[in-house]
């Protein structure tokens, strides 16, 4: 190892984006060292793809088992969360509490001083603080996702793709010979439900806990029944096994008694919620106002919000559809991320 050179640990999947992060860190004089954590039984091939990039660039490689860590801190949650009538936000859960939190070990036991990945989000500096932000490619955006990181940690990382699209990390990737980089489908599922199907999954670790229920109208009439609340969420309107005469949507889930409402796109709206296992990166100050996602595609709502110890109480400007519990709320000041927490309660809007 040139001593001269800084060590950084690249978490690897396989796929382009992480492949380019790292070539470009070589390019930059980088010591390089790739890390791939093998979280899921039926992801055996990221591994295989991560090595083969590395030995492309010349670098180290190293793989590592945490399927027993991801069992327990995010399948386990996942389950259980649909099962209570929520929809669980796994890939923060992820980002909590196994993929940032292995890959920082793995960087110290090698002594290097920061890692990197090929989340589209940037990290700027203002007055010497760090400061989260939305990567330049908004369609590709990640940062909501990584509200969970703290300021320690925001200092010790480099997102390499910060100010690059997608289609420009393709090309790169193809520029620099790695046509293999990225083949694999890109999905936009869970990389442990690549299907899509949520209640398949559930059911096959669940069986025993899965109670079937009723189906009920915006009046509290029974029209229908359901073989477990876990195959539904707030907002849905597709696959009811219902038909009422009109659009109808999943309004509210109720886990202990198993019930489904449903209802129209109006009572879908909510004024607020109240979220829980909140972060706030230093410097962000309460009571404040802000804009607000409560799921990664949600453009974002203006909104004042209070905060306690461990909660914060979100007020929206205007009511917000389908707020949902267990997804995340994450906070925005223009393209900077101040922070965010789960959803824990829904405050309904007047007269619901």
């Amino acid at each position: 190892m040139d001593a001269r050179r800084e060590r950084i640990v690249v978490a690897m999947s396989g796929g382009v984006d992480s492949s380019v992060a790292a070539a470009l860190l070589v390019d930059r004089g980088w010591d390089v060292v790739g890390v791939t954590l093998r979280l899921w039984d039926q992801a055996p091939h990221g591994a295989d793809d991560a090595r083969r990039v590395c030995d492309h660039l010349g670098i180290e490689h190293h793989s590592c088992d945490r399927r027993g860590l991801f069992a327990d801190r995010v399948i386990e949650p996942f389950v259980a969360g649909y099962l209570s009538g929520e929809t669980p936000s796994p890939c923060i859960a992820c980002n909590r509490s196994v993929k940032f939190a292995e890959v920082f070990a793995f960087a110290d036991r090698l002594g290097a001083s920061k890692v990197a990945t090929g989340h589209y989000a940037r990290i700027v500096y203002r007055d010497g603080r760090p400061e989260l932000h939305r990567g330049r490619d908004l369609g590709k955006d990640q940062s909501y996702f990584l509200f969970v990181l703290s300021d320690q940690e925001l200092c010790k990382i480099e997102f390499p793709l910060s100010e690059m699209t997608k289609t420009e990390v393709r090309a790169e990737a193809l520029r620099r010979g790695m046509r293999w980089a990225g083949s694999r489908q890109e999905s936009q599922e869970l990389c442990f439900v690549p299907t899509g199907r949520y209640d398949a999954f559930v059911e096959a670790r669940a069986t025993s806990k899965i109670r079937p229920g009723r189906l009920v109208d915006a009046a509290g009439r029974v029209v229908g029944t359901h073989g477990g609340i876990h195959k539904f969420t707030i907002g849905q309107r597709k696959g009811l096994g219902v038909a009422l005469g009109s659009r109808v949507f999943v309004v509210d889930i109720d886990p202990d008694t198993a019930t489904v409402r449903l209802g129209s796109e109006s009572e879908l709206l909510g004024a607020g919620a109240m979220i829980k296992d909140t972060h706030f990166f230093d410097g962000v100050t309460f009571p404040r106002q802000a804009s607000v996602q409560v799921r990664y595609r949600h453009e974002g709502a203006l909104a004042t919000i209070t905060r306690d110890a461990s909660s914060a109480i979100i007020e929206f400007d205007a009511p917000v559809r389908a707020i949902a519990k267990g997804q995340s709320a994450v906070l925005y000041d223009g393209s900077r991320v101040l922070g965010g927490g789960t959803i824990q309660s829904v405050i309904r809007t007047e007269g619901r």
